[in-house]
C-alpha cells in the first residue's frame, strides 16, 4: 500500500511539507492540509466536488472519511482537531481544538464551535449547531452541556498526543529500515 494524492478537475492537493501521512491514506482534489497534521491508516480527504480545509496539528485517524456536498457545502476542519477512528465529516465547518469521536457522522452545514467534544457515533444532522465548549452527544445529536475546563483540556490533548506519534512512527521506520513510501512525510512541490 502507499498513500495516494489524486488531481481532480485540474485541483491539485496543497499539503504543507511536515504532514505526515501512513499507508493507505488518500487526498484527492481541492484540499489544503495545514502544518503537522496528519493522516492515519486508510483514511480519506476528498475534495473532489467542492473544497477541504484542514488546519495545522489537526490528526485525521485510521479510517475516517472527510468529504464536500457538490457546490454547496465545502468542509472546514480548525487547528489542533481530532477526527477520531472512522469518523465521517461531510460538508461541515468544524472549528479549533475538537475532539470528534470514533465513529460519529457529522452532516453537511453543521457547526461545531472552538474547544467542543462531539461523542463516539453522534449523529450530527444537517443544519445542527454546537457552540463552542459544548459537549454533543446521541443520534441525532443534542447539545448534552458545557464542557468542564478539564474536559476542554483532555479534548484538545487528542492533537497533541498525534503529534508524538507521529515522531515514534517515523523512529520505528528509520529504525527498522524500511522503505520512506511506508511511513512519511509529504514532500510535494
Amino acid at each position: 500500500m502507499s498513500v495516494t494524492i489524486l488531481s481532480y478537475r485540474g485541483k491539485r492537493p496543497r499539503v504543507h511539507g511536515s504532514v505526515f501521512a501512513a499507508d493507505g491514506a488518500r487526498v484527492i482534489g481541492d484540499v489544503e492540509i495545514g502544518e503537522h497534521s496528519s493522516l492515519w491508516f486508510n483514511s480519506v480527504v476528498r475534495g473532489d466536488v467542492h473544497w477541504v480545509r484542514l488546519g495545522k496539528r489537526t490528526n485525521v485517524q485510521d479510517n475516517a472519511t472527510i468529504h464536500v456536498t457538490h457546490d454547496t457545502c465545502p468542509t472546514t476542519v480548525g487547528d489542533d482537531v481530532t477526527v477520531g477512528h472512522a469518523a465521517v465529516i461531510h460538508g461541515c465547518t468544524i472549528g479549533s481544538r475538537v475532539l470528534v469521536g470514533m465513529g460519529a457522522l457529522l452532516m453537511d452545514r453543521c457547526e461545531i464551535g472552538d474547544e467542543c467534544i462531539v461523542a463516539a457515533r453522534a449523529l450530527v444532522t444537517e443544519g445542527f449547531r454546537a457552540p463552542a465548549g459544548s459537549l454533543v452527544v446521541g443520534a441525532p445529536a443534542t447539545v448534552k452541556r458545557p464542557l468542564t475546563p478539564e474536559e476542554r483540556r483532555k479534548g484538545a490533548e487528542g492533537a497533541a498526543n498525534y503529534l508524538g506519534y507521529v515522531q515514534k512512527y517515523l523512529e520505528e521506520c528509520r529504525s527498522a529500515g524500511l522503505p520512506s513510501n511506508r511511513f512519511f512525510p509529504f514532500r510535494l512541490a
